[in-house]
């Protein structure tokens, strides 16, 4: 049992169950409002794409978790002693298995998936080993590599519609800070490893300072956003996010501790949890009628 939940603790067995009903929400309420539910659930191309998205992201925590491990012996020594129930060479074999079961369900849809998923296996591997070590290439490729798999289910369906790229906007920014806000909780470990995150090589003022610039700039996407009839009863989780967000930035602005700034990471987590679960108040009639505009 031990093993089971050090290796759930490694692949962020969380973060997995969440992607996938974020992908399934987003492929029924976003991506085919055209389709019918039941139509979504048992469309095999998508579920492979689901699988995946699953097997590549997994891979990418066990990489992520055996590059960091001397940091997070500092950051996290309760996750990290958890961890260590299952040997580094098992957690290599495995990340090895799972991005050969994702370039294969990844095969299983079309070539051009395939190769989507081996430039993020890849992208993610490369992101681990260096981009990560360096302020400004770690902040943006954490950002885009959580959005990716989302791009995946999106280029599937090839729905183009405004709406998506507004919410990807809003869902940026908010990642973005989050990556901030986990390398203020992160620095001690960062600059023991000689890590040059963000917030080592800028310290602690600009890096609260780029935060509010980004917490700021969420509000510019959500007033678009309510401009959108289909956003529907989704408004309210978007009133609630203005309200977050801000309590967000005055919090951050006045946070010194360790314990404070993962307050703040873990509110955002919670912010987009819901987020993603909101979907389903999208109003998917008016946003087919959008689709079946577009086609005339």
């Amino acid at each position: 049992m031990k093993k089971i939940f050090s290796l759930l603790s490694v692949i962020r067995g969380y973060n997995i169950l969440v992607l996938i009903i974020a992908q399934y929400l987003a492929a029924v309420f976003i991506f085919s409002p055209e389709k019918s539910i039941r139509h979504v659930f048992f469309d095999i191309d998508l579920l492979y794409i689901v699988l995946a998205s699953v097997c590549v992201v997994a891979a990418g925590y066990i990489i992520n978790n055996f590059y960091d491990v001397q940091v997070d012996k500092i950051n996290r020594p309760v996750k990290t002693g958890l961890d260590n129930y299952v040997k580094q060479s098992t957690k290599l074999s495995l990340y090895f298995f799972l991005n050969f079961l994702g370039f294969t369900f990844g095969l299983f849809v079309s070539l051009k998936s395939a190769m989507f998923f081996s430039v993020y296996i890849f992208s993610i591997w490369f992101y681990s080993h260096k981009l990560k070590r360096y302020a400004f290439t770690g902040l943006i490729s954490a950002t885009v590599l959580t959005i990716l798999p989302f791009f995946a289910v999106f280029v599937y369906y090839k729905n183009f519609s405004k709406i998506i790229f507004v919410h990807a906007i809003f869902l940026f920014l908010v990642i973005m800070v989050r990556e901030l806000i986990k390398d203020l909780e992160n620095i001690k470990g960062a600059i023991v490893n000689n890590y040059k995150t963000f917030s080592v090589v800028y310290g602690e003022l600009k890096t609260k300072q780029l935060s509010l610039f980004l917490l700021l700039s969420t509000f510019f996407p959500i007033i678009i956003l309510f401009s959108y009839p289909a956003l529907s009863y989704m408004r309210f989780y978007f009133y609630a996010a203005l309200i977050t967000l801000s309590f967000v930035g005055i919090y951050l602005w006045k946070a010194k501790r360790q314990n404070q700034y993962r307050f703040l990471h873990n509110i955002l987590k919670l912010l987009l949890l819901v987020g993603v679960l909101s979907l389903v108040f999208i109003d998917t009639s008016l946003l087919l009628e959008k689709v079946i505009d577009r086609l005339h």
